[in-house]
């Protein structure tokens, strides 16, 4: 995972089933997690990374909790990850990949 989440986001192969997190309000995601499971999907991933992983957990509690109740998370994968920022310096940040399946 480490490193595919970038290179997906910036060059738009973002698979159909991922979920990428990131400002938006957790319902938001939700409900992209709910459509794609309603879509036929049988298994959705949700990433975030740095301070959206808090809301990355939230969003698949939620998910599993309140909306789709036969989803169990089945695999919850950990990394981290080196950017570069915008003065020139890399960093690592950490990231965050929970697959949810029917």
């Amino acid at each position: 995972m480490a490193g595919d989440y970038n290179n997906e986001a910036m060059s738009g192969t973002i698979p159909e089933n991922v979920v990428l997190i990131g400002k938006k309000p957790p319902m938001n995601y939700v409900l992209a997690v709910v459509t794609q499971f309603n879509n036929g999907a049988r298994s959705v991933k949700v990433r975030a990374r740095g301070n959206a992983i808090s809301r990355a957990v939230d969003v698949a509690e939620i998910s599993r909790n309140r909306f789709v109740n036969d989803v169990k998370v089945e695999n919850i994968a950990i990394s981290s990850e080196e950017i570069a920022n915008e003065d020139g310096t890399k960093s690592k940040v950490s990231a965050i990949e929970i697959t949810l399946s029917k």
